[in-house]
């Protein structure tokens, strides 16, 4: 079976991770798939939304610890340069809303991506960790630059170091996601997110997006100027004119994504 699963219905593309056996662990080919999936999904113009889960108990256990040892073994920079860094620049640079439904464990690199999705929802059962430490690493997958601004450099600093467990309830508290829903209504809770983002004005979600990527590097009157710029351009698009004049005509809106 594929390592990805890919659907697309109704204007969502639904991304699931799928080596349950290895607890959706990422090898060479789940990573290189996942950034092919992530490419459909930026050039197809039917796609509002991408919805990222994994399959059977875990969303994503990190990497496959096999890779890097024995004959064969690949080196961690080409892990990083060519699997995680390309991943996350993708997730961050998709002029759509990802959300993440995290359906078990997130740990090490499954961790961060998931941290890196626009929303983040999980499952009351599912925990998060950075595990790096308890093998001598560092966080990557950007993890060093978003669960700071998630959740504080006190918190980030002593998880990333201790390699604790947090829980969904947790989490949630803490800042690191937006939701937490029961096991058993998780996977429609967490879709109807996904298909309501989908039906919204996407190219203003992609303004936003772009808007907050800025943010990280700007100080306050830079994102100021940011802000103008690019209000000006949702101005401009077909789903402000029509969010208007529903207002106006007291009606419910009908959104294209344009």
């Amino acid at each position: 079976m594929s390592s990805i699963l890919f659907e697309i219905k109704d204007a969502v593309a639904y991304i699931t991770l799928n080596r349950p056996d290895k607890f959706n662990s990422f090898n060479r080919e789940m990573a290189l798939l996942l950034q092919t999936k992530l490419d459909e999904c930026a050039i197809n113009e039917n796609v509002k939304a991408i919805y990222v889960t994994g399959a059977g108990k875990a969303f994503c256990a990190g990497q496959d610890i096999g890779e890097l040892v024995g004959e064969g073994k690949m080196e961690l920079a080409q892990i990083l340069s060519e699997h995680y860094n390309p991943i996350v620049k993708r997730i961050r640079a998709l002029q759509k809303p990802v959300v993440c439904a995290v359906n078990g464990v997130a740990a090490g690199a499954g961790a961060n991506i998931a941290l890196c999705c626009d929303v983040v929802v999980a499952t009351e059962s599912a925990s998060f960790i950075q595990a790096f430490s308890k093998i001598g690493l560092i966080p990557d997958s950007g993890g060093t630059y978003t669960l700071p601004r998630l959740i504080g450099w006190q918190k980030a600093s002593a998880l990333m170091m201790t390699g604790d467990k947090v829980t969904a309830t947790e989490a949630e508290k803490i800042g690191m996601l937006y939701k937490v829903f029961s096991d058993e209504v998780f996977v429609e809770e967490s879709k109807k997110i996904v298909v309501t983002l989908s039906q919204m004005p996407t190219q203003g979600l992609a303004l936003t997006k772009l808007a907050l990527n800025k943010s990280f590097a700007n100080n306050w009157d830079q994102q100021l100027q940011v802000e103008d710029e690019l209000q000006q351009q949702a101005a401009l698009t077909t789903d402000y004119a029509e969010g208007i004049n529903s207002f106006l005509e007291k009606r419910k809106p009908i959104f294209i994504g344009k």
